[in-house]
């Protein structure tokens, strides 16, 4: 059986940094992203551990793909993407755990 995926983009507080990331398991992903599981990762030193935008497709193929396309984007393109679907740039945390 094939596993989907998922794209995701983490922020920091003051909303400064971005990340994307990919990932097959969206919920354990932001829990190692929010514990810094991994403290010499990007995310940990620049805490980012606010999921503002997530997308979800059918393989993880498709995700990796999709996740190669946004990295190529400049910030200003990442951030309408971003302001299209969550204006306020919520964190997203919630929706994931009841996903």
């Amino acid at each position: 059986m094939e596993r989907g995926g998922v794209i995701y983009m983490l922020t920091n507080v003051n909303r400064t940094v971005l990340y994307i990331g990919v990932t097959s398991d969206l919920y354990t992903r932001l829990v190692e992203h929010r514990e810094k599981r991994y403290a010499n990762s990007f995310t940990s030193k620049y805490n980012s551990c606010l999921c503002v935008y997530y997308e979800s497709f059918p393989t993880i193929e498709e995700a990796i793909d999709r996740e190669k396309q946004l990295k190529k984007w400049n910030r200003s393109k990442k951030e309408n993407l971003i302001n299209k679907l969550n204006p306020q740039w919520n964190d997203l945390w919630q929706v994931v755990k009841e996903w």
